[in-house]
């Protein structure tokens, strides 16, 4: 199929044609079930051919008869490059093709997909069949063309949306041939540069829909609430007409017809759908309906009349061995996953999701940003290059894509805002897009970010904005950005970071920051951390292990590298530690201490529900260690949204036990819900005891002994020294490499940062300055009294900057005591990564318990999740496997470690005096680990590298965002730390009083 030309000029072919297509019958609004009869498509049952070119074959294999016997068989829903067709790409902005709108290379994979199949018994088929059947494709990438039984249906674009085309007369009772066409580059792949991979491909469902005479053509619920009131207004609008019944709410109207009753309003917090049903002659179609009112009024996003907080979180749709085709499972999972960590918001990006999933919103409680599929950003940094969203020749197309998004997904309460694309600039098209809408869809707001005039948008929208900018905005005072006229409507729209906290790596950092901020101002109405899920395909080494890639990994050119892993779930959907730190940033229950001693501070964060939906425990502990626990009572009535209540504690019990005392509060579920069971953590808050006993240094009591040379080495109390070095190599037997001064690590993906990032990049200055390759000269070991004096200079070649680090040791019996003093020389103008001292010991020494900050690892502005406590683990699980090797596993406000070769077995016992430290254990040391670039890099040796560092530089989201603000850097400056170091003797009490880690 072609478009025509002039004479003389080659024709336009199909997959560049701008139109959205051809044969599509109008969109429609999706059902996940009626009483009509469908038949799926989806399986095994395909046959499949790859060609190079998009007129690479001709069309036989649409006919009957034709052999597919040789070709591959593949499923669908699937992305045939994840099947050892062709490999998959990975571009965040670069189009990876040349940029000639709507001209596509010649080499454009292409893909004949061939099913044959045969009707269920009874299924009415051909010419003069009752009712009509369609065909419905839920989702294609990019391009399809498709033919029944020899006859061309049509052909379109728009991956991520649905088509449909009437194919009743076509049917025949056995062996109909479904043959579809689909290219993996199009005019329309220039409207989906979206940051993921290009996986082409039929990876939604394909589905028969037989519709019976007076079956539903299209309907529409309108369901709003009064919050003045507290009724619902209840009208379906249906193609043909027919009866609405809701047995619950005693309704029985006809369509078109208006019911004002008492209900119960659906939010995200509280999911009240109420059952019903949508009956023509011809077809009943279960309804759920939800009671909200989603608007922009006094400056403010409000729904049911109330502000609302938006704790939310960007999605793609992804899963590691599938791509995009994402059953429904792997659905409800990500949901609950969000729902346990206190995520109530989803901003689709930046495409409509399967259906399927907005049905798991209405139901489980989220906030939804429904996005149309669309995003031009390759063209944004391009010159002579026309944006296709300012054209009228792609108008119609943005057009299509917007009407498909949504009369699919109208009749979805959780759906509260349309979004009309992602980072495709301003122009005529986005603005058709808008005027379209909000004609089709008054009842709700709309969103987009990228045309900072906001002609079209009803929120100030913005990305990765550093928390200062964030606050002015909050206070409406944001630099101006057009004309005045401009500026003044910006600053009556309420602001949200639709992209924010770039969860790339290790972080993001300074999540508890923003969140202050969206909970001072009411304009900032909170945000999406980017994104959901590391993008990480799974992949082989030659020896047979496997790890996760990212771009470049399958000799893509461009790539953009693991851009594409930037996740708060692992590739695997393993929480990580920035998921588990952005669930405690949100928790819509804060527990802090009360103005009185033995009290705490209780306030319902929620914007609707009250407290009596869960309950409240409490434990006292001793040294980190639970010694008692109990029930805690709120006052009655529940205490309402944005309220607090002051609680008293119940008196610590008594005990003859020593140490750090205090509480630890924890809101519960009261009863099992759809996304968690009873007893599952919502918030939690600690709140300092009173001392018990003494709790001096840590340091060594009785009498000091002093140092003396034995043989060829220098002895101090159980401490073996090497007197050359004066590096410990010893303790009562215990081989031991170090402690020496360390400052490096593996530098995480926002330690580099982005390289359009304006602010200084610390990643590479750090390099620059050589400190990854330190060096170590000693310049004295002496003697001083009972003191072992080693005194050291660290620096790097090439560089006049060194720090003067000076050891001093004093031991007791059985105990080693070391103050670690450090003076900068030169000019230090910028942090250090680390600062602290790193050891080594054996390798079976493998089981570490400390008393601290856990179960995860955290870091300065990454600590807000860190529950002090006692916590055992292995050394391997105290690593995170970030797809990108970086720096990981540090535990935070640690009193003291221990490394043993079993639990309760012998090992090393590492003590703070008095300043508590960070705790980091593995099996390679930092720069092994910052050499690697994949998981499979990482060999574990001989050691165990332990890091007791008394500093550590924050984290930060400059990847795409902020860099690590000013309070959670590591300046240079003097300092001076120290730790007791002591060996221990198998004991027999395992991990008894420790939590898992």
């Amino acid at each position: 199929m072609t478009t025509s030309r002039p004479s003389g000029q080659r024709q336009t072919p199909y997959y560049e044609d701008v139109s959205p297509g051809t044969g599509s019958l109008p969109a429609r609004a999706w059902t996940a079930r009626t009483d009509a009869r469908d038949l799926s498509l989806n399986g095994t049952d395909w046959r499949f051919r790859l060609s190079p070119s998009a007129d690479g074959q001709d069309d036989a294999f649409v006919r009957d008869g034709f052999d597919d016997s040789g070709w591959a068989e593949l499923p669908v829903p699937s992305h045939w490059v994840l099947h050892g067709h062709g490999s998959p790409a990975y571009t965040n902005v670069p189009y990876p093709f040349p940029v000639d709108p709507p001209r596509v290379p010649d080499e454009n994979p292409t893909g004949d997909h061939r099913r044959v199949f045969d009707l269920p018994d009874g299924w009415p088929a051909g010419p003069g069949a009752e009712g009509e059947t369609l065909l419905r494709f839920d989702g294609v990438e990019s391009c399809a063309r498709v033919w029944l039984n020899g006859q061309e249906l049509g052909t379109f674009q728009g991956s991520r949306l649905p088509h449909e085309f009437a194919v009743g007369p076509l049917l025949r009772p056995r062996g109909n041939v479904l043959a579809v066409r689909v290219h993996q580059w199009s005019a329309g792949s220039y409207l989906e540069d979206q940051d993921m991979w290009w996986l082409p491909g039929i990876f939604r469902d394909v589905t028969l829909l037989h519709r019976p005479p007076g079956a539903v053509t299209d309907f529409q619920v309108h369901a709003g609430y009064d919050h003045t009131t507290g009724r619902g207004t209840l009208r379906v609008d249906c193609e043909p007409g027919g009866r609405v019944t809701v047995p619950e709410l005693g309704l029985d109207l006809a369509t078109g017809e208006t019911a004002d009753i008492p209900v119960e309003p659906w939010t995200a917090e509280t999911p009240r759908l109420y059952e019903g049903e949508l009956a023509t002659e011809g077809e009943r179609v279960p309804l759920r309906v939800g009671f909200r009112t989603a608007v922009v009024e006094d400056g403010l996003f409000k729904v049911n009349g109330r502000r609302v907080l938006l704790r939310g979180v960007n999605r793609h749709e992804f899963h590691p061995e599938t791509g995009r085709a994402v059953d429904e499972a792997t659905m409800r999972h990500d949901l609950e996953l969000m729902k346990r960590h206190n995520v109530n918001a989803v901003r689709t990006s930046h495409y409509p999701p399967h259906p399927a999933f907005l049905d798991l919103c209405d139901e489980l409680g989220l906030w939804v940003i429904d996005e149309c599929d669309l995003e031009t950003h390759g063209f944004l940094a391009l010159k002579d290059v026309t944006n296709p969203v300012d054209t009228e020749e792609w108008t119609p197309a943005l057009l299509d894509r917007a009407a498909r998004m949504v009369e699919r997904d109208k009749n979805h309460p959780s759906v509260v805002i349309w979004s009309l694309g992602n980072e495709s600039g301003g122009g005529r098209g986005i603005s058709a897009m808008a005027r379209w809408i909000r004609e089709r869809d008054p009842s709700r707001p709309l969103h987009y970010e990228n045309d900072y005039v906001y002609p079209d948008s009803d929120f100030y929208s913005r990305m990765y904005l550093p928390h200062e900018e964030v606050e002015q905005i909050g206070r409406r005072e944001e630099p101006p950005m057009g004309k005045p006229e401009q500026d003044e409507r910006r600053r009556t729209l309420p602001f949200i970071l639709c992209e924010y906290a770039h969860a790339m790596g290790n972080g993001p950092g300074a999540l508890a920051d923003y969140q202050r901020i969206f909970e001072t101002y009411e304009r900032c109405q909170g945000g999406f951390v980017w994104e959901w899920i590391d993008h990480g395909l799974p992949k082989r080494t030659p020896d047979g292990r496997t790890h996760f890639a990212y771009g470049g990994d399958f000799g893509e050119d461009p790539h953009d590298g693991n851009f594409v892993c930037d996740g708060l779930l692992l590739p695997d959907r393993t929480p990580s530690p920035g998921l588990v730190e952005f669930k405690k940033v949100i928790e819509p229950v804060r527990i802090v201490p009360g103005a009185e001693p033995g009290t705490v501070k209780v306030t319902n964060g929620h914007d609707f529900a009250d407290l009596s939906a869960l309950a409240f425990t409490w434990s006292w502990q001793i040294d980190g260690e639970a010694v008692a626990t109990g029930r805690l009572e709120l006052p009655e009535p529940a205490v309402a949204p944005g309220e607090s209540v002051d609680v008293t504690l119940p008196a610590p019990p008594g005990s003859d036990r020593t140490g750090e005392t205090g509480w630890t509060v924890r809101a519960e579920l009261a009863q099992d819900t759809p996304w968690a069971e009873r007893g599952h953590t919502v918030a939690w808050g600690q709140v300092p005891g009173p001392v018990a006993g003494n709790e001096g240094s840590a340091g060594p009591r009785g009498a000091l002994m002093a140092p003396r040379r034995e043989d060829d080495v220098l002895r101090l109390g159980p401490g073996v020294f090497a007197p050359d070095s004066g590096v410990l190599r010893r303790l009562d037997g215990l081989r031991l490499s170090g402690p020496r001064l360390d400052v490096w690590r593996a530098t995480t993906d926002n330690d580099d940062g982005a390289p359009w990032q304006p602010d200084t990049r610390h990643g590479p200055l750090w390099r620059s300055h050589g400190l990854h390759r330190m060096t170590h000269r000693t310049d004295a070991v002496e003697a001083d009294g009972d003191a072992l004096v080693v005194r050291t200079r660290v620096a790097a070649a090439a560089s006049p900057l060194a720090l003067r680090a000076v050891y001093r040791w004093t031991a007791t019996s059985g105990v080693l005591r070391l103050r670690v003093s450090v003076e900068p020389e030169g000019d230090w103008d910028f942090p250090l990564p680390r600062l602290g001292v790193r050891l080594g010991l054996p390798a079976a020494y493998g089981h570490a318990r400390w008393f601290g900050g856990g179960p995860g690892e955290a870091y300065p502005d990454t600590c807000a999740a860190s529950m002090t406590g006692r916590w055992h683990s292995t050394v391997d699980g105290m690593q995170t496997d970030y797809v990108r090797p970086q720096e990981n596993g540090a535990r935070t406000d640690v009193r003291w470690a221990e490394l043993t070769d079993r639990p309760g077995g012998e090992g090393l016992r590492v003590e703070a005096d008095p300043a508590p430290f960070w705790f980091t254990a593995r099996r390679w040391t930092s720069e092994h680990l910052d050499a690697a670039r994949h998981t499979t890099d990482l060999v574990a040796g001989d050691t165990v590298w332990v890091n007791l560092d008394h500093g550590m530089h924050g984290i930060g989201s400059q990847s795409c965002g902020p860099g690590v603000l000013p309070e959670h850097r590591l300046d240079v400056g003097p300092a001076e730390f120290s730790f007791v170091f002591s060996t221990l003797s198998p004991d027999g009490s395992g991990v008894q009083g420790a939590q898992e880690a």
